[in-house]
């Protein structure tokens, strides 16, 4: 039986703007996040937390470029090729990728709620 608010497990395709870079993930999208830390506010991405097991890179590893900043501690991946950010593996939950959802093929975001997380305040 389906949880109330939430959608079914499903696989989706994910990719950059030209195509070099492209992955999987499996969520049900309990929830999406805004986060308002120096990166994520100027890239304005909406993301969806999936754990590593869930999140499979199809083709383009080596079409990524990591950025890293202040802890040193997430790892920000964007394509060489066009400069997109796909998703990034977390600060906090390491083990999890956050993924932009505006690179998911086909998704509607409409009704998943979104959290706003402050990570300007972690140091």
């Amino acid at each position: 039986m389906q949880t109330p608010g939430l959608r079914p497990m499903q696989s989706y395709q994910g990719s950059c703007h030209c195509g070099a870079v492209r992955f999987e993930i499996t969520t049900d999208f309990p929830e999406l996040t805004t986060c308002d830390c120096s990166i994520c506010h100027r890239k304005n991405a909406l993301m969806v937390k999936v754990h590593e097991s869930q999140f499979r890179l199809v083709t383009g590893e080596e079409s990524l470029t990591e950025y890293q900043f202040n802890t040193m501690t997430a790892h920000h991946y964007f394509c060489k090729v066009c400069g997109i950010y796909p998703f990034h593996r977390k600060r906090v939950t390491p083990d999890n990728f956050g993924i932009n959802v505006h690179c998911l093929a086909e998704f509607d975001p409409a009704g998943i709620p979104v959290r706003r997380a402050t990570g300007s305040k972690m140091s």
